[in-house]
């Protein structure tokens, strides 16, 4: 049984080999050239309209334009005409149905396999949409009458219908592999010769095939004139039907083969285009998102339908995700960081971020769809219309090369389409727009002048913290979970403000913050006694979300270790759920003083001591000056010889060194001369 299995194989590859170089001995090519991807959304359009009487063919008909082709000196109509002439003809010799087709092969022989495909096709189209049009208005209308009796057609039609779905199922495969064909010419083909090989073999056997179906259907089509009703189920008529039947197989079984060979011949160009160089980012975001769809994108504000050319000279972020993206508030903060940001003006005709969403399955639910088109109609960025359309051999190279899984990702392809990027998240929501262009280089120079400090720390999470307060203005940040402490806290503060220092107190609550209806009440206590100002509970969350973020940013650059010491430092010092404050300044680059617990209220007891300091040294300045020595008020024993000057004595000095006040004597000098 298996010796017989593996003859008939063997059978079958030899006949397939033979029908191979017979197709071959066809070609011969003399440069001719032709916008294969214009004709086939023309012969597209026409067949949508046979469908429907409202359908989008008309829009895609509008969007062709002159189809010409490049070296030869016939128009494209007059060859579309005579292939339309050859195959109505050769509907009524004897002749069998490969040597037909071998007939038209020989007629296109000059022209490349996808244009030979598309160009029977369109001359097939052109007789069936006159068809459709005399079968559809001869009842309303005189010409299309007058012309279906002139070619036989009956006025009663409705005995056609199972015949029409069968050759309407059939032209629908037909025009799928023939996209199939345009697609595969499209790529680069493998190095390797065996590959080379079997994909031309692929090409080759579907030209043939799709040209054989077109002459098996509009053989079928020329006898609907004269069928009657009692011959429908003929035997002549079942025997037509089962050729119907084995062509569609046929043309699925080439769909298959063409789309295998289409992801592994995509998943080669994909690993080189980006190792190439190039002078826009067109080919690679054709290469991602373009070879099936010739509008991939969604415009956010319009919702219509975009090229690749809108992106063209752009920076472009691509936002992998899972369809529903982030969670409401992380999408909120995501929106305020670029196009709500207050440098997103200077930058928005530079860059464009675009949506690319991949389900964690391998199949779209209807719940991802819709998912997708909520957000996609919701979001200012732009997106794939049709993700689910996205080639298998993209979304595992985005997996593989890009390492997505669940957690959002932003890429980045410069003007040049190159990846300057792998993920630009971080960078995005600690920085925001003021990132652009979102380059490693552009992170590393960032992180490079940025000093540990409150301005680091705040920047983005909320005007209190940036736009509203004044140059070098004092703030205290503080956190805790216990509304005792904070009431005793913030008296002590109010105290020290009444006193004619300026400060501002922001509550940012505490990093992993366990009970978030605790944190709620403290807001809303701390809001009704108007103890100090508060970050909102998403603002609070973002505060520390965005630390972890310049932690784990840090982790990736050199000469950073200080700063990230400190942000490790202070993400640990803020899980004291029983009290902690940060003083600084925003607009400052002077360090941050940290103050927890009972410390930071016994600290504060004591201002009546090291409080004087404050006009000499700043209210930062004297804290830290105070930390210096458990006993404030003691001078330092650091020495100092300054020349005398009338009221030096009365002056408090301040130690340059430790900042500390100094203790004053008197040196006289001995002129021993005298």
């Amino acid at each position: 049984m298996s010796s017989l299995g593996n003859e008939r194989f063997d059978s079958s590859s030899l006949l397939d080999d033979f029908l191979i170089r017979e197709i071959m001995l066809t070609h011969d090519p003399d440069g001719r050239q032709l916008n294969s991807e214009l004709l086939i959304r023309l012969v597209e359009s026409i067949f949508c309209s046979t469908l429907s009487d409202v359908s989008d063919a008309q829009s895609g008909a509008d969007n062709v334009e002159s189809i010409d082709m490049i070296g030869s000196e016939e128009p494209l109509g007059r060859t579309i005409y005579k292939i339309s002439h050859e195959i109505l003809c050769r509907c009524f010799e004897h002749e069998n149905l490969h040597t037909k087709t071998m007939g038209l092969l020989e007629m296109v022989s000059h022209f490349r396999w996808e244009a030979k495909a598309v160009l029977v096709l369109a001359a097939f189209m052109t007789s069936y949409g006159v068809f459709w049009l005399i079968k559809r208005l001869q009842s309303d209308n005189v010409l299309a009458l007058s012309l279906a009796i002139l070619k036989r057609l009956p006025r009663d039609t409705t005995m056609f219908d199972p015949k029409l779905k069968a050759l309407t199922s059939l032209i629908d495969c037909l025009v799928k592999v023939t996209k199939l064909v345009i697609m595969i010419e499209s790529l680069p083909m493998s190095r390797d010769r065996k590959a080379m090989a079997m994909t031309n073999s692929k090409i080759y056997m579907a030209t043939y095939w799709i040209i054989r179906s077109i002459l098996e259907l509009s053989s079928q089509i020329a006898d609907l004139r004269s069928l009657r009703h009692e011959q429908v189920y003929s035997n002549a008529k079942i025997v037509a039907a089962w050729a119907l039947y084995s062509l569609g197989n046929k043309l699925y079984s080439l769909c298959h083969d063409l789309e295998e060979q289409i992801e592994t011949n995509l998943q080669e160009k994909l690993v080189n285009v980006f190792k190439q160089n190039h002078t826009d980012n067109q080919e690679v975001l054709q290469t991602l998102f373009s070879l099936k769809n010739e509008l991939p994108f969604r415009d956010h504000s319009s919702q219509k339908k975009m090229d690749i050319f809108e992106l063209k000279n752009k920076v472009v972020i691509l936002l992998i995700s899972k369809p529903e993206l982030l969670p409401i508030d992380k999408l909120l903060f995501l929106v305020q960081q670029t196009y709500d940001h207050p440098q997103h003006k200077e930058i928005e005709e530079n860059y464009d971020i675009l949506w690319v969403p991949i389900p964690s399955a391998n199949e779209w639910s209807l719940d991802d769809k819709r998912i997708f088109e909520f957000f996609s109609c919701s979001l200012p960025w732009f997106s794939i219309r049709q993700p689910w359309t996205l080639k298998s051999a993209v979304v595992n190279f985005i997996k593989q090369e890009w390492n997505f899984k669940e957690e959002p990702l932003m890429v980045v392809i410069d003007v040049n389409g190159m990846v300057t990027n792998s993920n630009a998240m971080d960078m995005v929501w600690i920085w925001g727009a003021k990132a652009f262009p979102f380059s490693t280089s552009r992170e590393k120079e960032l992180l490079e002048q940025e000093n540990w400090s409150l301005e680091l720390m705040t920047n983005g999470i909320s005007p209190l913290l940036i736009t509203g307060v004044e140059e070098g203005k004092n703030i205290c940040i503080y956190g805790s979970e216990n509304m005792d402490w904070i009431r005793e806290f913030t008296a002590k503060m109010k105290k020290i403000k009444d006193a004619g220092t300026q400060l501002q107190l922001v509550y940012v609550g505490c990093r992993n913050s366990t009970n978030q209806n605790i944190q709620n009440n403290i807001l809303d206590i701390i809001n009704q006694e108007k103890l100090s100002t508060s970050l909102t509970s998403a603002k609070i969350h973002f505060f520390w979300f965005r630390l972890e973020c310049i932690k784990r940013s840090m982790t990736h650059q050199e000469n950073t270790d200080q700063i990230a010491k400190e942000v490790a430092e202070f993400l640990d010092f803020g899980e004291n759920k029983e009290g902690w404050a940060v003083f600084g300044r925003v607009s400052s680059t002077d360090h941050v003083i940290k103050l927890s617990g009972e410390k930071l209220v016994e600290f504060f007891d004591l201002f009546s001591v090291w409080g004087e300091n404050v006009a000499e040294l700043g209210f930062v300045g004297a804290i830290e000056s105070a930390l210096k020595t458990s006993f404030p008020s003691e001078p330092c024993n650091h020495t100092e010889l300054v020349p005398y000057e009338e009221g030096l004595i009365e002056t408090k000095v301040i130690c340059g060194i430790c900042k500390r006040p100094m203790k004053k004597f008197v040196v006289y000098k001995c002129d021993v001369a005298a």
